[in-house]
């Protein structure tokens, strides 16, 4: 049996958008659906509960996705597994089309969905700065930033021997060859971008400082580890801008916004990364207004 688990600290204003999503058009006897409160304080666990026994409410007291994952792990009943973040919108339909790649190739270990991103009601800077990270090929071709990944139990076994990182989405997807991952364009998920500048740079400065935090990380693994110091990094280099601008040269006003957001986060994580502080969660809300 497929399951899902999502992890949900305070996502009561959207859970249920996407919960509907998973219930419609999915066979009574799947998939098997587990949502992992974790350290909330508002309704999500009864938004959740609402949706009947279909959907299982776990709740534990520590704000964590890492244990909130954990704790799901524990709970979910069988594999394919897929991990959903909470505030995306994956349907029934969709995650039939990712399990359907995993059993298609034995040497398939994990998946995601291509990502559908809208941006009207964004500022434009905003929509700028997307229309450039969307076309970036670590962007196009990994697992990260897509609130949705689907292992199978090899698979699952080799992300479950990570460490809490603020980066797992980004580790998992580099915990893979690019022949053992695939992003399944005939599945979508809508990831509902910032609408706001300042919220914009709130999330790219938790990108920055959870990229530090990785690369702090391979740099201790030994040569040859999944996530080691020797595998592939999915920042982005001066070369893969001025590829995107030679071959769409409209796109210089949002390659200027890019660059000046990778400014500001940079210097806005620097404190984060001197201290160690790999724990705060810079979170944007305006991408979670209904």
């Amino acid at each position: 049996m497929t399951s899902i688990v999502i992890p949900a600290h305070n996502e009561g204003r959207v859970i249920g958008r996407l919960l509907d999503a998973l219930l419609s058009d999915a066979p009574a006897a799947g998939p098997d659906i587990v949502v992992v409160c974790n350290g909330c304080t508002d309704d999500t666990a009864a938004v959740a509960g609402a949706r009947g026994p279909r959907v299982r409410v776990v709740e534990i007291p520590t704000p964590s996705k890492h244990t909130a994952l954990r704790v799901g792990d524990e709970h979910a009943q069988g594999f394919p597994r897929l991990y959903v973040d909470a505030d995306v919108e994956v349907g029934a339909a969709d995650v039939r089309a990712l399990t359907g790649a995993l059993a298609a190739r034995p040497d398939l270990l994990a998946a995601a969905p291509g990502r559908d991103i809208p941006l009207s009601g964004c500022a434009w800077p905003v929509r700028a700065y997307y229309r450039v990270w969307q076309r970036l090929p670590a962007v196009r071709e990994g697992l990260f930033g897509r609130g949705v990944i689907a292992v199978t139990e090899p698979g699952h076994a080799r992300i479950a021997a990570l460490p809490p990182l603020m980066a797992d989405d980004l580790a998992a997807s580099l915990a893979f060859a690019p022949q053992e991952r695939r992003v399944v364009e005939a599945a979508r998920v809508v990831v509902h971008p910032p609408r706001t500048w300042g919220d914009l740079i709130r999330r790219r400065v938790r990108a920055a400082t959870s990229s530090a935090e990785l690369e702090r990380f391979q740099a201790s693994q030994a040569p040859g580890s999944p996530v080691g110091a020797h595998a592939p990094s999915a920042r982005t280099g001066t070369d893969d801008l001025r590829a995107l601008l030679r071959a769409q040269p409209s796109l210089l006003p949002g390659v200027v916004v890019f660059v000046v957001a990778a400014l500001a986060a940079r210097r806005g994580a620097r404190k984060a990364i001197r201290s160690g502080d790999f724990s705060t969660w810079l979170r944007d809300e305006s991408s979670r207004r209904g």
